[in-house]
């Protein structure tokens, strides 16, 4: 009987271990993850499919989940919880209603990251406190062209990669309500293309701490090019990881 009961204590014992251990493996392999948020209630990119093919595997080869979605009804404060950062993909219009954007508030309050990418700048027009967050309003926009984009810092993980003058062809927006916080670490050279309206100090990449959390914007990613080419997608991962916490900028500007 002795024998018996010391015999189911260990074999107890040993299963509650391997529990254990199970459990501290699986939580050791949580990934980080982000949002994907491309709802559109204006013009729709017909690049929106390439930019979250092109995130979803910057996730897999960076060890991050991601998770899509047109429906804003994730954006609850218990949902917002499990993401590192939210990226507004190509968002256009008002695409939030005032609860969603009370959660998002929140979430950004609680020290989340926020990326926005090219038409996220066209984007709910009559809320203020995203007009901060974001950066700057989009204006207008000339055709498609090649243009030269001056880079005048490269301690951002966002532009730690690219050159001086960084030669690339998208749609280049002028902006409006440009915030006087953002931290500009890139700007479109306007006498290298036609119908820039923004002058000498035209903002295209750019960044800032605000509100608790942390903020990315750049202009690129009309074009389905934009997303294959190897330097924009670098690019992006670099804000996306700014964003999330994951990577700092060495000399804060």
């Amino acid at each position: 009987m002795t024998r018996l009961f010391y015999c189911c204590a260990f074999l107890l014992a040993l299963t509650v271990s391997s529990f254990a251990q199970k459990k501290k493996k699986a939580a050791s392999t949580t990934k980080d993850a982000i949002l994907v948020f491309s709802k559109t209630k204006g013009f729709r990119h017909a690049s929106i499919p390439k930019g979250k093919a092109a995130l979803m595997l910057l996730g897999e080869q960076n060890k991050f989940a991601v998770d899509t979605t047109e429906d804003a009804s994730a954006f609850t404060s218990e949902n917002l919880k499990k993401y590192k950062a939210v990226v507004f993909l190509s968002t256009t219009g008002d695409v939030l209603n005032d609860a969603q954007q009370t959660a998002f508030e929140q979430y950004i309050r609680g020290g989340g990251g926020y990326v926005g990418i090219h038409a996220a700048a066209d984007t709910e027009y009559d809320w203020p406190w995203y007009n901060q967050l974001v950066g700057a309003y989009f204006l207008s926009h000339p055709k498609q062209q090649s243009v030269d984009v001056v880079v005048h810092s490269q301690n951002h993980p966002s532009t730690s990669m690219l050159p001086d003058r960084w030669k690339r062809f998208d749609e280049l927006y002028n902006y409006k309500k440009i915030v006087l916080g953002i931290k500009v670490l890139a700007t479109l050279d306007e006498s290298t293309y036609k119908g820039g309206a923004n002058g000498v100090n035209h903002p295209f990449i750019w960044y800032r701490e605000f509100d608790g959390g942390r903020s990315f914007y750049t202009g690129g990613g009309h074009t389905d090019e934009s997303f294959v080419e190897p330097l924009f997608v670098q690019h992006l991962l670099g804000g996306i990881e700014y964003a999330m916490g994951r990577k700092s900028v060495k000399k804060p500007m």
